[in-house]
């Protein structure tokens, strides 16, 4: 993540934000008292609050990790054939 004073960051404000929003990396800016806070875009925000959903629900988690034990034994769900259709709209 790159570091940038809140003056920097005001002076190029549209090649900062489009930075953020191109690259998906977010920049952490810097005030003289210390103090920062971070840029990102705002799909990667939304994206970070839906895996701290996941990774603090321990039920979900339970789920994930059955259907990974399931998938590398292939003894998980297989879907019918219309079901498959009807899944890719085929």
């Amino acid at each position: 993540m790159d570091t940038v004073s809140v003056n920097q960051f005001r002076e190029k404000l549209k090649t900062f934000v489009e930075q953020v929003v191109t690259s998906h990396v977010p920049i952490k800016v810097t005030r003289r008292a210390g103090e920062a806070f971070v840029v990102m875009s705002a799909d990667d925000w939304e994206r970070e609050q839906e895996t701290l959903y996941v990774l603090q629900n321990s039920s979900l988690l339970k789920q994930i990790s059955e259907s990974v034990e399931t998938h590398n034994k292939e003894t998980g769900y297989t879907p019918t054939s219309e079901e498959l259709n009807e899944i890719t709209g085929i």
